[in-house]
């Protein structure tokens, strides 16, 4: 079970302490912006590491050509061509 990191009133200001407690605190305003702001972070993360992974397997195919063979029998019925 992982354990949540805490604050100590020893280094922080009433202020910072005040802070992160509405930032972890489900029913605080703050809370949500946090929560809807990484949820949009991650989405556009993937949605970018999807397109470099793209651009790299194109390149990749254009300098070595295509990398699966194109042979009708594995891609259709054998039998229809009986």
């Amino acid at each position: 079970m992982a354990t949540k990191s805490k604050v100590s009133s020893k280094t922080h200001t009433k202020k910072q302490l005040d802070d992160y407690a509405n930032q972890n605190n489900p029913n605080n305003k703050a809370y949500r912006a946090r929560i809807s702001n990484d949820r949009l972070t991650k989405k556009v993360s993937r949605k970018q590491e999807a397109k470099r992974q793209l651009r790299q397997l194109c390149k990749l195919e254009d300098e070595c050509g295509v990398m699966y063979p194109l042979d009708p029998m594995c891609y259709s019925n054998p039998y229809d061509f009986d």
